[in-house]
């Protein structure tokens, strides 16, 4: 039962993005496709895993042990310094130091978890901002 309020609040959430999203204009085109099908996308994905959610199979309930918890409000913390940090230290380097700590959650090696970090850093700014020509910040102490 509570996957199926927690579907329904998310579906209305949801809808309520959609149309904050729809409502996304730009005076000037600063990218190709413009700000509003970013959004549109996700919060259309979101709501179709939320139907699915809706009316999956009920599930016996297992809560997770303390470790679990303890790792997801970790997680939870490095996402909310990832969205602080993000236009002060830059896309690259948030996006790296996000990796690192994400990989680490998940048991990974320390050089494992840098590696995989800078690649996803590095390749994904490039990506982003040369093949799709989305503009990220490199960072205010870059500039």
């Amino acid at each position: 039962m509570s996957d199926r309020i927690f579907a329904v609040a998310w579906l209305i959430l949801c809808g309520i993005g959609l149309v904050i999203g729809w409502g996304i204009y730009s005076e000037y085109s600063y990218e190709p496709l413009g700000p509003r099908p970013f959004p549109i996308a996700i919060i259309s994905l979101m709501a179709f895993c939320a139907l699915l959610l809706l009316f999956k199979k009920p599930d016996a309930i297992h809560w997770p042990k303390r470790q679990v918890l303890r790792r997801l409000v970790v997680l939870i913390v490095s996402l909310t310094i990832y969205a602080w940090s993000f236009e002060w230290l830059g896309f690259p380097l948030a996006t790296t130091l996000l990796t690192v700590s994400v990989a680490l959650l998940f048991n990974a090696t320390l050089s494992a978890a840098i590696f995989s970090g800078l690649f996803l850093g590095i390749s994904l700014f490039f990506a982003f901002d040369r093949l799709l020509d989305v503009t990220l910040p490199v960072g205010v102490w870059l500039s």
